[in-house]
């Protein structure tokens, strides 16, 4: 071995280069979520594929760096490997949105089923594994570097893996609470690509040699910085009202003529909507209305209304104007999209919203309510604490003795062990009636589940004023069904929600595309072009 160069004498700054990969490490796995949920959501399935790609990539990194050193202990490579891996991580934010649409444009053509985890999969073995993989290889190589004599090789190993220990805590806690909050998931990635740049760069310094690798390095940074700190995961819409990230989710605004919609999720979903006329939306919303005149809200005309999911308002909006004397209130988890809903959704101002946990607000609340709203499912993503048979107990517990739980499910799907048959089950085994009525149009289906007596919807209808809102009322009424219950209970012990929702994904998918996928296996991708042009 050549001699040690002097920067490598001081043992600080090989710790500190592990101190800065363990941050980086824990960084980039952040990012990556928070790259990948637009698209694919931020279930449990989708943080098991990035933990999984990236523990394969540090495994074999560790692997590989170990043998790297032993054969060949250069630091000169280990550097340079760091400075490429950093130069990767810079470029994620540039190309890294592209990738992800490139791999589920050519993905949903040839996957049929579990479409979302091999998308996920593929996606973040493209963008994530080879960095990683670089970085995996630190630990071996400065081992190597800092150890004197076996005697000491135990305590050196010890203080390498603690220095990468508390790296990967602040790089946990940092991108999380602080980075992503504040300038969002592209900045995120260029931050610690720059920290690890700039370990490369002051050994090479110190060093005297790599210039015109340094210089390209250097340059590809300012390049990624130039072209990479936008946060439009939405690359291909030109008029988003707004888009930005909140520590739960990526959210859109965008607006028409007509109305304002709230989305989480790039590729497929509403969350919430807004019509600028003040009138019905069209959507499950309308339908959820019924609720309260099931309660009896035509007699008192001030029922009062818990919206579990609060979202930007659209619920608690329609039910100011139709019941002006209720008490509406409401649990959103994410405080931005309060803020949004006041700000671009006209949310009323003596709607009360709590910034909580749905399940976690019924813990702490001692009110009982004529309805309770239960709207915390979106699209994919299906909090399984909001799903269990625990939880519509305690939902029951807090409605008066005639009152009404509103459930808005959608991906609905008839096929036996779906998600909503899993859903409709467990609410059947704690309410002793279950109705349910399929919103045309859409992938949603509205639930309606009580134990005492309701008001029939064909007595409530003659009393509203509103024939718009009547009309609608009338047709959940002829299209309400009574649902009996089946033995596919969800519990807080067991409760598979992203693998159900996952197949119900699935499904839509292959019905919306199927007629693509069948030009495309009969006429190839010239034929699919023309289709699609």
């Amino acid at each position: 071995m050549n001699e040690r160069p002097k920067i490598l004498k001081n043992k600080l700054y090989l710790y500190m280069t592990e101190f800065f990969a363990g941050i980086a490490v824990m960084a980039v796995e952040l990012g990556a979520s928070r790259l990948l949920a637009p698209y694919f959501s931020s279930s449990q399935i989708v943080w098991t594929i990035i933990i999984g790609t990236i523990m394969i990539a540090l495994a074999l990194g560790n692997i590989w760096g170990g043998r790297v050193a032993d054969r060949d202990p250069d630091p000169d490579r280990l550097y340079m490997r760091l400075i490429i891996a950093a130069v990767w991580i810079g470029l994620i934010p540039v190309l890294g949105k592209y990738i992800v649409i490139g791999v589920s444009g050519v993905l949903v053509l040839a996957v049929d089923t579990g479409f979302l985890i091999a998308a996920a999969f593929a996606a973040c073995m493209v963008i994530f594994f080879y960095p990683l993989f670089l970085l995996g290889t630190v630990t071996p190589s400065l081992v190597k570097y800092a150890m004197q004599s076996m005697d000491e090789g135990g305590r050196t190993v010890g203080h390498m893996e603690a220095f990468n220990t508390v790296g990967s805590i602040l790089g946990t806690f940092l991108p999380t609470f602080v980075t992503i909050p504040s300038v969002g998931t592209s900045v995120t990635f260029l931050i610690f690509s720059g920290v690890l740049l700039a370990l490369g760069l002051v050994y090479f310094i110190s060093t005297r040699r790599r210039y015109v690798q340094c210089g390209i390095a250097l340059l590809l940074f300012v390049l990624s910085t130039i072209f990479g700190h936008s946060d439009s995961f939405a690359f291909w819409e030109s008029h988003l009202a707004y888009e930005g990230e909140s520590i739960y989710n990526y959210l859109q605004v965008k607006e028409n003529d007509r109305r304002v919609i709230l989305s989480t999720n790039v590729l497929f979903g509403v969350q919430s909507v807004a019509m600028k006329d003040g009138g019905l939306t069209g959507m499950y919303y309308d339908y959820a209305l019924a609720a309260p005149y099931m309660a009896g809200a035509c007699e008192t005309d001030a029922p009062d209304i818990l919206i579990l999911g609060m979202g930007s308002g659209t619920y608690a909006t329609l039910c100011r104007k139709y019941f002006r004397d209720a008490d509406i209130s409401g649990a959103e988890i994410d405080g931005r999209i309060i803020e949004l809903a006041h700000e671009y959704f006209g949310l009323p101002d003596d709607v009360s919203v709590a910034e909580y946990d749905g399940r976690a607000y019924l813990s702490v609340d001692d009110r009982k309510y004529d309805v309770i709203m239960v709207d915390a499912y979106q699209d994919i993503t299906i909090p399984f604490q909001m799903s269990t048979v625990e939880f519509f107990t305690m939902v029951r517990e807090h409605l008066k003795e005639d009152g009404v739980m509103v459930v808005n499910l959608n991906m609905h799907s008839s096929d036996a062990g779906s998600i909503n048959e899993y859903l409709c089950d467990t609410i059947a085994s704690v309410f002793g009636k279950v109705q349910l009525i399929d919103v045309p149009g859409t992938t949603n289906r509205e639930l309606f589940a009580y134990n005492g007596d309701i008001v029939p919807l064909s007595n409530a209808v003659v009393k509203v004023s509103d024939r718009t809102l009547a009309n609608k009322l009338i047709k959940v009424d002829e299209g309400l069904y009574d649902y009996a219950g089946g033995e596919l209970i969800l519990t807080d012990d067991k409760a598979p929600v992203e693998l159900l929702g996952m197949r119900a994904i699935d499904d839509i998918i292959s019905d919306e595309l199927g007629y693509y996928k069948t030009i495309f296996e009969e006429q190839g991708i010239t034929g699919l072009i023309e289709a699609l042009t």
